[in-house]
């Protein structure tokens, strides 16, 4: 119960990595904050996290204990943002640990030049500036608690290019700068901020994951040739669980990482070791 007593808000907690955080610092004694935008929108094209989704997080949550509050949040929209972390503090008083975990994966799969206007600022607008209108939201309220967690769930492609993702890629280098500078902000203040890189991932359906099959998607590949791409690609010839990352967010959530700060944490499965 390494987070009893804490706040947690978590930004795209219907599915996938933001749910298995979400499980997570419930079971270590957090309340909870969940957000996530629980509608499709005509310029991502595949399905994004429902407001069923958000809930079936909410109730497994819920069963360990936690308090919890919920948001239809686009991370686009300064408003609905700030209104999500006012009704928080309302609720709970404080937020100790911002998870930014709201992402998209696609647009994608084509050449850098091929991409267009609306294409590349929609990636970047929810990957980076997303991230940022939290902060920007939820720092005040750490600023003032003189006490705070900032992980900005980013990726191993903040780390190297991909093929056909230069929106995708650009997007998570710039998080990984932005965290660098945003914890040279806050140090002063007792308030970490520090990003999560996962590799590749497996599509979890105990979490509803997805991002698999939405690079199978981008690519025009199956699913299962996406898979055998990914196993290929890391050391230890296994994908990183949803869960694993949720280990690591909980670490740097806690007490235990109170001195770190600024860094880039791989879980990659040694991906990025070669």
């Amino acid at each position: 119960m390494g987070l009893q007593g804490k706040t947690v808000l978590i930004t795209g907690a219907a599915r996938g990595i933001g749910r298995a955080c979400a499980v997570r610092v419930a079971e270590e004694g957090a309340d909870v904050v969940l957000t996530d935008i629980a509608d499709d929108q005509p310029e991502i094209p595949y399905s994004l996290g429902t407001a069923e989704q958000l809930e079936q997080t909410a109730e497994l949550c819920r069963e360990n204990g936690a308090s919890v509050l919920l948001a239809a949040v686009d991370v686009r929209s300064p408003s609905a943002v700030q209104s999500a972390v006012s009704a928080a503090v309302d609720r709970f008083g404080r937020i100790d640990v911002l998870i930014n975990n709201a992402g998209i994966g696609a647009p994608a799969g084509k050449a850098t030049h091929d991409f267009t206007e609306d294409e590349w600022r929609v990636v970047l607008d929810v990957n980076l500036s997303g991230p940022w209108r939290v902060i920007t939201a939820v720092a005040p309220v750490m600023v003032a608690q003189q006490s705070g967690s900032i992980i900005n769930v980013a990726s191993t492609a903040g780390l190297v290019g991909y093929r056909y993702f230069a929106g995708y890629v650009a997007s998570k280098h710039g998080l990984i700068g932005l965290t660098k500078s945003a914890a040279l902000d806050y140090a002063p203040l007792n308030i970490r901020v520090n990003a999560l890189c996962p590799g590749p991932v497996r599509d979890d359906p105990a979490v509803d994951g997805h991002m698999t099959a939405v690079v199978a998607d981008a690519l025009g590949i199956s699913f299962e040739e996406q898979v055998a791409v990914d196993l290929e690609s890391v050391p230890t010839k296994s994908l990183v669980d949803p869960a694993d990352v949720a280990g690591a967010a909980v670490w740097l959530a806690g007490d235990d990482s109170r001195k770190v700060t600024g860094t880039v944490i791989t879980v990659d499965a040694g991906f990025s070791a070669r």
